[in-house]
């Protein structure tokens, strides 16, 4: 079941609402499209609409939420790559530390975020207005949806606009993070008794449930300290501070909701650690919370976390493509030195007949037997999943608008890239950037950069459509953050016990054996820091944890050594000059 469908409301087939937000900081909402089939004020399509934002780009695709968390760390980097991606510098701004209060970016994804802020609170009206039986439950559940939203808003720009969706005249108002990060962790624990468990009242995980609860406010508390002090200048964050509600410490909170998730029973890690992003992970064992995508006449789903690392010359079938954006960085790359054999780093795929696709040059052909679901016979070649890097292998795409096949096989060969034809497809860990100072390729140089093929390419629905579901909190993550308050409350042994548990759980492909991943021996910062990126690379969660751990500031490939200020984005300009409630933050002036 599906988040489009959660509510089982038949006549709810299509909902699609545009939202009067001036400058993203106008409350007052105003519903210029029909709701086909429902009216517009229905609870539950008011509710509906919150959830939606949550995939229509703004935790889904690369160029929302996740340029902000990812492209401004050593997991992700977006180059100018010859004629490509160029873009006014949009993207380069990330990596580089240049943006400014008007990037394209910066604007784009406060406008998403305070779309769903005000998309929340025109659930909690619709709701409270109503009669409906399940008005205590979609009230909790549009309740923290708008903490959730909020809490990203804060996090990302330091600052959130609210009003009171009771009070048609209440006045605007301005959250600073500092003083309300507090404020959501009581909040979201005083929705508790009214969320639903997971699997109860037809929840699953694409709702906000008790157990994304517990997820989000471990998340909140193990931030906490970095809201309440974010331009400390040595990254000395009190991670000790007495809890905002309960007992002990910020950390024992964290440890005491993770280890409800853990403890519960009801999730389990999975052995093949990339099931987690797999085209049929809606029924993944770990997923907590996640935004559910499924390929239909509502949204489509987006592939963009897969489509944006494959270059333009990968082809899963005649009919789909990359589009060879973005890929890691050398730093991120080097922190896997000796870690190859982690069942996380990188997996080979098998056919159904037995073939490995090793994409060593080894290959002659694969099977042509897999078939793109609901297409006209496409052979499907299935690529290799992880952190791919080095001349690259795979099927060619014929003038006849066909793969070349061999013996009624599909054709393995080496590959070139499609905009510089005599360059080799050779993903190179390395980055060589004329001028170190910008992330520009040359047109011979567009192979550069490892690739990440972590979610798998769903070809299905063209290029850009996707049935994985992608992860918010799942229990790989809930693990690294009770190792993290573990080890900062000076108890490394629970610490290594949680991060062994993750490695011995995966395994490795059949063709090595099945082999569990590596136990440690030993444990420190850095070691925990480098856990948590092998277990949660690009799953929006690598900014923040820079900033935890004092790395976020320092110089790395095409960034030089940055400012504090530069831990939160600018307030658009152009929402300043509407509403003068904002002030620009620190550095931006």
């Amino acid at each position: 079941m599906k988040t489009n469908t959660i509510f089982n409301i038949k006549t709810l087939a299509i909902f699609s609402f545009i939202w009067l937000f001036a400058s993203c900081t106008n409350l007052d909402e105003v519903v210029l499209d029909e709701v086909l089939g429902e009216d517009a004020s229905n609870p539950a399509g008011a509710l509906a609409a919150a959830y939606d934002r949550l995939g229509d780009g703004t935790f889904v695709d690369h160029g929302g939420v996740f340029s902000l968390q990812e492209y401004t760390t050593d997991e992700a980097i977006l180059p100018t790559r010859g004629s490509d991606w160029g873009d006014g510098g949009k993207w380069r701004d990330m990596h580089e530390f240049t943006w400014k209060s008007d990037n394209a970016i910066v604007v784009d994804n406060w406008n998403k975020l305070t779309n769903g802020i005000t998309r929340s609170l025109t659930a909690i009206q619709s709701v409270e207005e109503s009669s409906i039986p399940e008005k205590k439950l979609f009230l909790a559940e549009a309740k923290g949806l708008l903490a959730y939203y909020l809490y990203t808003t804060l996090d990302l720009y330091g600052q959130a606009p609210y009003r009171d969706p009771m009070n048609p005249n209440a006045p605007l108002q301005i959250l600073k993070a500092d003083t309300q990060i507090d404020q959501l962790i009581k909040d979201v624990e005083a929705l508790l008794p009214d969320l639903a468990e997971m699997g109860t009242q037809q929840t699953h995980h694409g709702r906000f449930t008790k157990e994304a609860a517990y997820g989000f406010l471990a998340q909140m508390y193990l931030n906490r300290a970095v809201f309440k002090d974010r331009y400390n200048a040595s990254s000395s964050f009190n991670f000790t501070e007495a809890a905002a509600t309960g007992t002990g410490t910020d950390m024992d909170r964290v440890i005491y909701y993770t280890s409800l998730l853990i403890d519960s029973g009801k999730y389990s890690l999975e052995s093949d650690y990339f099931k987690n992003f797999a085209r049929d992970n809606d029924k993944g064992k770990e997923l907590i919370f996640a935004i559910s995508q499924k390929i239909d006449y509502i949204r489509n789903g987006s592939n963009s976390f897969a489509y944006v690392c494959m270059e333009r010359n990968q082809r899963t079938s005649a009919a789909n493509r990359g589009t060879n954006a973005a890929c890691t960085t050398p730093e991120f790359f080097a922190t896997w030195d000796g870690n190859h054999d982690d069942p996380r780093f990188q997996q080979k795929y098998q056919y159904t007949d037995g073939t490995w696709f090793m994409n060593d040059g080894t290959d002659i052909s694969v099977p042509a037997t897999d078939i793109v679901p609901k297409s006209a016979n496409l052979p499907w070649f299935h690529f290799n999943r992880g952190i791919q890097y080095g001349p690259q292998y795979g099927p060619i795409l014929l003038s006849s608008g066909s793969l070349e096949m061999v013996n009624g096989r599909i054709k393995v060969s080496p590959l070139y890239m499609e905009k510089s034809t005599t360059t080799r497809m050779d993903f190179t860990p390395s980055l060589t950037f004329k001028n170190p100072a910008q992330a520009v390729f040359a047109q011979n140089e567009i192979n550069q950069g490892a690739r990440v093929f972590k979610y798998e390419f769903d070809p299905e629905g063209g290029n850009g459509n996707s049935n994985v579901d992608i992860p918010l909190f799942r229990l790989g993550g809930i693990y690294t953050m009770r190792a993290e308050a573990y080890f900062r409350k000076g108890n490394t042994g629970a610490a290594m016990d949680d991060l062994n548990k993750l490695r011995i759980s995966r395994k490795r492909e059949s063709l090595y054996g099945s082999t569990p991943g590596k136990a440690l021996t030993a444990i420190d910062q850095n070691v925990l820091y480098n856990e948590i990126g092998f277990e949660l690379y690009w799953e929006l969660y690598r900014r923040p944890q820079m900033i935890r751990f004092g790395k976020f500031d320092l110089a790395g490939t095409a960034k030089a050594a940055s400012q504090p200020y530069r831990r939160v984005f600018p307030i658009p300009q152009s929402t300043i000059d509407v509403t003068k409630e904002f002030k620009q933050n620190q550095g931006y002036n």
